[in-house]
């Protein structure tokens, strides 16, 4: 399935009017699903031979330990996936005394994705249909006028609300 995206227009510079109006590509809204562990879990016992209920508790215990290793300050990475790290913010002193921890403001956990999931638009992509090529499809107002009056010609990826379910949780 397609990501649908749509154009908007907004300044070059983001809050400064002065700056000249582009255009822009963003995903539509509303356009995607959400996956929870109980859903991945019945997808993958579809596929494997592992029950829904082994996979979800293996998930959850997966999330468990995640929290306790960044909370612990260490970086976790899952081969083929990618590395999940903790950053923070503090505000600047001009005395070293009041320096403290307790000027730490945020904490944030980050992801940096494993080369071989770095996705690629198929568009740009040079070889077709490999496994990490993402497509994109540009919204068009005339496919919502048509999937709305009862049909859709061109398919499951031809724009619209892309397929979504009513509710995407089961």
């Amino acid at each position: 399935m397609a990501v649908i995206v749509e154009r908007t227009l907004r300044h070059r510079k983001v809050g400064d009017v002065s700056s000249p109006k582009l255009n822009y590509l963003k995903r539509k809204a509303r356009t995607s699903r959400l996956y929870d562990i109980k859903r991945l879990s019945q997808e993958i016992e579809e596929m494997g031979g592992m029950s829904a209920e082994d996979v979800e508790h293996v998930m959850k215990a997966i999330v468990r330990n995640l929290k306790r290793k960044l909370t612990d300050g260490d970086s976790v990475k899952l081969d083929g996936f990618g590395v999940f790290y903790t950053t923070f913010h503090s505000v600047g002193t001009e005395k070293a005394e009041d320096c403290v921890v307790k000027n730490i403001d945020k904490v944030n956990i980050r992801f940096l994705t494993d080369s071989s999931l770095r996705l690629v638009n198929e568009a740009n992509a040079t070889t077709r249909s490999a496994p990490n090529n993402i497509t994109f499809q540009l919204y068009s107002p005339k496919d919502e006028d048509v999937s709305s009056s009862g049909g859709n010609s061109g398919g499951g990826d031809s724009g619209g609300d892309g397929g979504i379910e009513d509710d995407p949780l089961g």
